[in-house]
Formats: C-alpha cells, sequence, structure tokens
C-alpha cells in the first residue's frame, strides 16, 4: 500500500529574522549596541535597510528583543565555532583486554602494555576475565588476577566498575586518571 503524499514545510532554525518577526512593535538594538528603544517593525526593518542588514531576534517574548546585524555572517561565525569546539574534544573509547585465570607471566606483561598503552592514550579499559569448563570453581584467581591489574595500575587509572561475574566472566572497568 503506497504511502499518502505529506506536503511538509522546511522548518527553519535559529532565531528569526525581518519579515518572519510576527509582533508589530519590537525592542531594537543597533549594531554598535546601542539601545534605541520600542520601535515599529516596518521602522526597524527600514533601519537595517539603510545599513544593508538584517532585524535579528534576540531574545523573544511578549515584546522581542532585536539586534541590527549581518545574520548570514553571525550563523557563519556560530558554525565555525562550533566546529572548532568539536575539533577540540576527544572521544573517549573502551579498549577490551580479554585474559583467562591461568595466564601466563609473560601474557600477563604484554597484556599490562596494553592496558598502560591505552590509559595513556587516554581511554579506557575494560578487562575481561574468561573462565571455561572447571575454571568456574576457581573464581577466586580471576579475583586476584584482576586485583593485582587494580594494584599496578592505580597511579595511572581509577576504577570506574568493580570487578563483576557476568555468566561465566569476570569484568572489570578502569579509567585514567585525569593529569593535573
Amino acid at each position: 500500500m503506497a504511502r499518502p503524499q505529506r506536503n511538509t514545510v522546511p522548518v527553519k532554525d535559529g532565531p528569526r529574522t525581518n519579515e518572519d518577526i510576527d509582533n508589530p512593535e519590537v525592542r531594537l538594538i543597533t549594531e554598535d549596541g546601542v539601545n534605541i528603544g520600542l520601535v515599529k517593525l516596518t521602522a526597524a526593518t527600514g533601519l537595517a535597510d539603510e545599513v544593508g542588514l538584517d532585524v535579528v531576534e534576540v531574545s523573544p517574548g511578549q515584546i522581542p528583543v532585536c539586534k541590527i546585524m549581518d545574520h548570514g555572517r553571525a550563523k557563519f561565525e556560530a558554525q565555525k565555532k562550533a566546529a572548532k569546539a568539536r575539533k577540540k574534544q576527544k572521544t573517549v573509547e573502551i579498549k577490551e583486554i580479554k585474559m583467562r585465570p591461568g595466564i601466563d607471566q609473560h601474557d600477563y606483561e604484554v597484556k599490562m602494555r596494553a592496558v598502560n598503552k591505552f590509559l595513556t592514550a587516554g581511554d579506557k579499559v575494560k578487562l575481561t576475565m574468561r573462565f571455561r569448563g572447571r575454571e568456574m570453581t576457581h573464581q577466586e584467581l580471576g579475583m586476584n588476577l584482576l586485583n593485582k591489574v587494580k594494584a599496578e595500575t592505580e597511579e595511572l587509572a581509577k576504577v570506574e566498575q568493580h570487578p563483576k561475574m557476568e555468566g561465566r566472566q569476570m569484568t572489570m572497568v578502569i579509567a585514567p586518571v585525569q593529569a593535573k
């Protein structure tokens, strides 16, 4: 069955400008920041047209506050500012290290080097201890190993989620300590 066509009008995002402002009177501020006061909207758009700028609604309300400015330029600068903020932020990933309770010493050291590398890069680390077969009867071995990891990384990381059993595996999450 075909869906009916919907005629949707595109919704404008951002502040209202010029003719989109529906109030007949506005409180007007010039491009220099001088407060003119209550003005008819037609007079405000006339003043803005003389200068070659737009009337932009800064604060909506019963009597909206409007400012004479270049709306396109303000929108562009806001986009640039948002892009710069996105560029600076770092996404924290969760890296997973899987172990077994009977892990050999050298294998353990290799895993710990990876954990330290992840923590210094600023990522969280999820340590997963898998139990197979009869290893389930010796869960204290896995707990001891995770406590050993916690002790070795205490200056680099803090425990975000303490070791807990989930089915046949025990998990612990550690997060890097913020450098001061």
